[in-house]
């Protein structure tokens, strides 16, 4: 009699479902009862990956096809082999390029690239308006903003404007980054020398032999202090 009782109450504990099964159960039940709407967001999120897809596939394509006529305009610039020639039969396309392109990488540095091209032709008011605009491009690329800012400082004293070209050159020999530092500071004793600021020139010069031992600006640099002994 033990013995069937003991059986019976085994048999309950076998026919009660454990948790695990419990909540098994409840999600075949769910997926049973709402079986249209599961449907529904499988389709929606295969429509999203999809939609991705072809994002990501336009924005390859436009990146190669910015690649393509930046490499085009490029070359038909060093065709020309003058840089006025070369300034007037490019203008358009790269005109093309930033209007198109804008928001490519390649697009990006093709306005770098047409920013010299204008400072070789003297067109020194472009040249200084694609620098600026492509400083506010790549603000947080350290070594990029140093190059910028280093061709808006030569942009700017090609104009005459040295009070600028200064502000330019300062903000690199101030920086971080040693990305043409001894050119900056080169630059600042030279425009210190013209105003016939002496000691600040010398400053200048002497962190150019201390801290720059391969710059090419080290043996003018040595020069230019013993002038001043």
């Amino acid at each position: 009699m033990s013995e069937q009782r003991i059986s019976n109450e085994r048999k309950k504990e076998l026919e009660q479902l454990d948790p695990f099964q419990e909540n098994l159960l409840k999600v075949i039940t769910y997926g049973q009862e709402y079986k249209k709407q599961l449907i529904l967001i499988a389709s929606a999120i295969v429509l999203v990956v999809v939609v991705f897809s072809g994002i990501m596939y336009s924005f390859q394509k436009s990146e190669n096809n910015a690649g393509i006529l930046v490499s085009q305009a490029l070359t038909k610039y060093a065709k020309a082999n003058d840089p006025d020639k070369g300034y007037l039969e490019t203008k358009s396309d790269f005109q093309i390029i930033f209007t198109d392109y804008t928001n490519t990488t390649a697009g990006k540095l093709a306005k770098v690239r047409f920013a010299k091209i204008c400072y070789d032709a003297s067109k020194f008011d472009q040249s200084y308006q694609y620098y600026k605009e492509s400083l506010e491009i790549f603000k947080n690329e350290a070594l990029m903003e140093n190059f910028l800012l280093a061709s808006l400082g030569h942009v700017s004293l090609a104009k005459k404007e040295f009070e600028d070209a200064k502000k330019s050159f300062l903000q690199i020999e101030k920086g971080k980054i040693d990305l043409l530092k001894d050119e900056a500071r080169f630059t600042l004793a030279m425009l210190d020398e013209a105003d016939d600021n002496t000691a600040a020139s010398k400053k200048m010069y002497e962190k150019i032999v201390m801290d720059y031992e391969n710059s090419m600006y080290k043996p003018i640099a040595k020069s230019k202090i013993d002038e001043m002994k």
